[in-house]
């Protein structure tokens, strides 16, 4: 009995967010994943691998087109839903990222903070984007012409590893979903702890299954994987290394995928559209 005076301590097991559910990899490796500056395991972590970053993407893709014809006002409200979620959650996120990542009370709390703001922001602009960027074109001849936004499809998301930024990364997210995507994204290794509680947040926020996908590994083994794939529309490259950016480039001339280099200011309306598509539509008017 005296050994429930000293209790276990049972590192968490974090596994994949894919199709809406939490499978472990399929490949049943994992790695350890550290209390920042001390050699006590956090978590242990899935390995992604190549088959589950497919099985990603053929998620993201099956749940693509009926998460774009969503109204814009449902996705205001699922994404405005993860913003609450999210505020609920306020405290275990804050002490993940102190644990995990080394930052200061003052810094998490910001992190969070500037991560919820992100949500109720992109929430915002879910139903109004449309208005600011679609145009009624003037031509010549009898037809109304016009212009209008949608979703560029499945897409990919990158980020940097060194220097994680919750609240950045969120914005990055909630930015490509907006509009109508669907997203497969790669959580930096040193980061990975994170898809614990976002990807919960998300399964309990009404968010349809596929719409997105969190894998977490080795950034040089999936790399490869990520710019050759047929079936993603862009990858969001928010990442500093150019060499890499460049080999997405060149793969990408073959595979026709939008690159989106890093942007400083994420939560704005220039990087949301950034993953739109324009379709002008000409309309007899009259003769």
């Amino acid at each position: 009995m005296s050994g429930l005076n000293n209790p276990l301590s049972v590192a968490k097991t974090i596994k994949l967010f894919i199709n809406g559910q939490f499978p472990r990899t399929e490949s049943g490796r994992s790695f350890p994943l550290y209390i920042h500056g001390k050699e006590e395991i956090y978590a242990n972590v899935c390995q992604a691998s190549r088959k589950d970053f497919r099985n990603a993407v053929e998620a993201a893709k099956k749940a693509q087109s009926s998460w774009a014809h969503k109204t814009a006002y449902n996705r205001a409200q699922i994404l405005y839903r993860m913003a609450e979620m999210m505020q609920s959650r306020y405290a275990e996120i804050q002490d993940l990222l102190e644990l995990t990542l080394g930052l200061k009370t003052k810094d998490a709390q910001l992190a969070v903070q500037e991560a919820i703001d992100a949500l109720v922001y992109f929430a915002g602009f879910a139903d109004k984007y449309q208005s600011l960027i679609g145009t009624i074109n003037p031509v010549s001849g009898p037809h109304h012409n016009f212009t209008t936004p949608e979703a560029v499809g499945v897409v990919a998301l990158l980020s940097e590893d060194n220097k994680f930024d919750f609240a950045q990364w969120t914005a990055q997210i909630v930015a490509i979903v907006c509009s109508g995507n669907t997203l497969v994204a790669l959580v930096p290794q040193s980061a990975s702890a994170v898809i614990a509680p976002i990807s919960e947040i998300f399964a309990t926020s009404d968010l349809p299954s596929g719409v997105i996908n969190l894998l977490s590994g080795f950034f040089k083994e999936l790399f490869p994987h990520f710019t050759t794939h047929m079936e993603l529309q862009a990858v969001s490259f928010q990442r500093s290394n150019n060499e890499e950016l460049t080999q997405l480039q060149k793969a990408s001339c073959e595979t026709m995928k939008r690159v989106i280099p890093k942007v400083k200011d994420v939560r704005s309306l220039e990087h949301l559209i950034s993953f739109v598509e324009h379709k002008t539509v000409w309309h007899p008017s009259g003769f």
